[in-house]
């Protein structure tokens, strides 16, 4: 679920910055402004300087490019600086307004003696991430002699990289699964190597780390999983990214980390 709060505190911010400026461009427009006419397909440009001018004098498109420029520029800053000044008050209102009804906050306000005998009827991002990160589920049963490798989350897992992305993902505070059950439009059964839930937007993102790109029989079973996938309605760049070594191109332990901060934080 998104945090309305959030949503419109960004909305302002960008509308505040856009504010700031366009009033640093307040001032350096020339006098007059800008009349258009259209005939035969054909755009005119004129400068209108009088106030009860319905004329002004034309504009050359070519040599005077610069100063039709200005002056539709100017025309546009002065609405835009109208419209944005309305919105920000009117978001700061509703943003106002939002704090004061949210609903959430009966819950919140309650003492934890309390709130440790109530199911809220809307669980908060934490409450909803926690639930998520309690499920049980049976694993990948597929070679489970092959989960050899640590995880500081107290896991198994069947390879080293696999095991740095899991406890990387475990220190950015990003709830996962590891080999999580998907069950796909035929019934089959998939195991993806990580399902990720994005707490701000509520969304399961699969991860799959593709170890052995060197090997052709490796790649061509991972080709053929990413077409089971996209037949699913699961996408690369969507609700599904990917990891990936060869015995030239190690692990990028720093590119990962931006990636999973990018997506999902």
């Amino acid at each position: 679920m998104y945090n309305v709060a959030e949503v419109l505190n960004a909305r302002i911010e960008c509308i505040k910055r856009a504010i700031k400026l366009a009033e640093k461009e307040e001032g350096r427009f020339p006098e007059g402004r800008l009349r258009t006419s259209k005939s035969s397909g054909r755009v005119r440009y004129y400068e209108v300087q009088e106030k009860n001018d319905t004329n002004g004098e034309y504009l050359h498109k070519t040599k005077q490019l610069h100063l039709i420029k200005s002056l539709a520029q100017k025309d546009y800053n002065e609405k835009f600086l109208i419209k944005a000044r309305e919105e920000q008050k009117l978001l700061e209102k509703l943003l106002l307004k939002y704090r004061k009804s949210y609903c959430e906050s009966v819950y919140e306000n309650l003492s934890e003696g309390r709130q440790n005998l109530i199911r809220p009827y809307i669980l908060s991002d934490d409450q909803f991430a926690h639930e998520w990160q309690s499920r049980t589920f049976k694993t990948n049963p597929y070679r489970i002699e092959n989960k050899i490798y640590d995880t500081r989350k107290g896991e198994k897992v069947r390879s080293k990289s696999e095991a740095i992305i899991a406890d990387m993902l475990f220190e950015m505070g990003i709830p996962y699964h590891y080999e999580y059950p998907l069950r796909l439009k035929d019934g089959n059964v998939r195991f993806p190597d990580f399902t990720i839930l994005k707490v701000s937007t509520r969304e399961e993102i699969y991860l799959e780390h593709f170890g052995l790109l060197d090997d052709e029989e490796y790649r061509k079973e991972n080709m053929y999983k990413l077409d089971i996938y996209r037949a699913n309605g699961i996408y690369i760049g969507k609700n599904l990214i990917f990891t990936y070594e060869t015995a030239d191109n190690p692990l990028d332990i720093n590119g990962i980390r931006r990636m999973l901060k990018d997506i999902l934080l």
